[in-house]
C-alpha cells in the first residue's frame, strides 16, 4: 500500500478544502485530513497532530495548514515520508500583524464571524476566475462551521508562531512548495525562499491561482501532487 496522505487545512477551513485531492488520490492510497483546532499554539496542534497520526506518512498542509506541517517537521522529521508546503509562509508573525488580529479577535467574540471572514479576510484569498463565488460561499460554510472559539484558538496560535527557516534548511526528503500565481496573502518571494531553504525541493507556482489552487485549480494542482508522491 502507499504511504497515507495526511492534509492540513488553512485558517477556518476542513476537508472540504481538499475535496478535489481527496477524490484523485484516495483510490491509490489512505487520505485523512485533520482538523487545526483545540489548542492556542503552533507546537500543541502539532503534537497533537502528530499522536494521532500514521507512524510514517506524506505531508502536504496549505496556509496556516503549512505552518503546522513545518513544525511537524522539527518535532518529528523521520515520521515523514515526504512533505507538501501550500501557499504558506515560513516565518513569524510580524508584530504589526498579530496586533491586527486583536479586533478581528474581538469582532467574532461579539458575533461577527461572519462580517471579518466575508469582509476582511476572504476577499483576498482568490484570483478571478468563472468559479470565485461557488469558492468563496464554500469558504464561507467552512467557517461557520467551524465557529468563533476556532477563530480565536487559531488566531492565537498564528500571533505566537516560530520562524521555521532553520527547520527548512534540515529537510532530508520530497519537498514540493506550491503556490497561486496570484496569491496575495503568500505571494510567490515566500515560496522562492522556501524553495531556496529546503534542499532538493521543487517550486511549482500555479497559473490564474490565488491563495486556495486546491478549489481554485484543481487539475493543475493534482497534477502537480501527483508528481511529488511520484519522487
Amino acid at each position: 500500500m502507499n504511504t497515507p496522505l495526511l492534509l492540513l487545512p488553512g485558517m477556518m477551513c476542513d476537508a472540504r478544502l481538499f475535496q478535489p485531492q481527496i477524490t484523485a488520490f484516495s483510490a491509490s492510497r489512505p487520505v485523512m485530513c485533520a482538523p487545526l483546532s483545540g489548542r492556542r499554539t503552533i507546537a500543541e496542534l502539532a503534537a497533537d497532530i502528530l499522536a494521532a497520526a500514521p507512524p510514517r506518512f506524506a505531508l502536504l498542509g496549505l496556509s496556516m495548514g503549512g505552518i503546522v506541517a513545518m513544525e511537524m517537521a522539527r518535532q518529528a522529521p523521520e515520521r515523514l515520508d515526504r512533505i507538501a508546503l501550500l501557499d504558506t509562509n515560513p516565518l513569524a508573525e510580524t508584530p504589526e500583524r498579530a496586533a491586527a488580529r486583536e479586533p478581528q479577535i474581538d469582532d467574532v467574540r461579539t458575533g461577527g464571524l461572519r462580517r471579518v471572514m466575508r469582509d476582511e479576510m476572504k476577499p483576498n484569498y482568490l484570483a478571478d476566475g468563472p468559479n470565485q463565488g461557488a469558492t468563496l460561499d464554500l469558504c464561507m460554510a467552512m467557517a461557520e462551521t467551524l465557529g468563533p472559539e476556532v477563530f480565536e484558538d487559531q488566531s492565537r496560535a498564528l500571533q505566537t508562531r516560530p520562524d521555521q527557516t532553520e527547520t527548512l534548511r534540515t529537510l532530508g526528503m520530497p519537498a514540493l512548495v506550491l503556490c497561486g500565481e496570484a496569491d496575495s496573502l503568500c505571494p510567490l518571494h515566500r515560496h522562492e525562499l522556501m524553495r531556496d531553504l529546503i534542499p532538493g525541493a521543487i517550486l511549482e507556482v500555479i497559473t490564474g491561482a490565488g491563495h486556495l489552487p486546491t478549489l481554485e485549480h484543481p487539475t493543475a494542482t493534482n497534477a502537480a501532487l501527483a508528481r511529488w508522491l511520484a519522487r
